[in-house]
């Protein structure tokens, strides 16, 4: 992704369609969302195209999530609220760990929850998370919906009218990642 910002706010990233991004795929063609990492039969990072929107990703410090804004043909199309663990900055980018429930919302801010089936199947499983740990996810994504009906930041129209720089190129990440 390509760093727009980097302040108090946090980490604003742009990422355009058309560009790479990674995924752990097995052998059988399936992720994480289709089975769990440990049944996942010879899994390898494997580099696709992200396809269908451009996007425009908010990691705030310390936060256990970010928004994105999905963006269709240059217009704002939504939001999406990822629940996450907090990023941890490397010297070459952050990490974090998805942690599957999700909020999908509307320019009109109508929500809904995302993978809900997935997130309760993960419970109890020791390389995803207690129920102790599911009900904070659950109640920071309940946290968020407040901020979502109440129009607030960060669904308070910012950011909505975003536009690229149009020299920005679509992003290639490197041919040996694999490694």
């Amino acid at each position: 992704m390509r760093v727009v910002a980097d302040d108090e706010e946090g980490l604003l990233l742009w990422h355009p369609a058309g560009s790479d991004f990674a995924r752990l795929v097995d052998a059988d063609g399936n992720t994480q969302h289709e089975v769990t990492v440990d049944q996942m039969r010879d899994p390898k990072l494997t580099v696709l195209t992200w396809q269908g929107y451009d996007i425009l990703v908010l990691m705030p410090p310390q936060a256990a999530y970010s928004v994105w804004w999905f963006f269709q043909e240059g217009l704002f199309a939504g939001w999406y609220v990822n629940l996450e663990e907090p990023y941890v900055r490397r010297p070459d980018g952050v990490d974090t760990n998805d942690l599957i429930l999700d909020i999908v919302v509307t320019p009109q801010r109508q929500w809904e929850w995302k993978d809900t089936d997935e997130f309760d199947e993960r419970i109890g499983n020791p390389l995803y998370f207690d129920s102790v740990t599911a009900a904070a996810v659950r109640a920071e994504g309940e946290r968020l919906i407040k901020l979502v009906e109440a129009g607030d930041f960060p669904f308070d129209g910012r950011y909505t009218d975003f536009r690229p720089d149009q020299r920005w190129p679509v992003l290639r990440l490197p041919a040996d990642l694999d490694r």
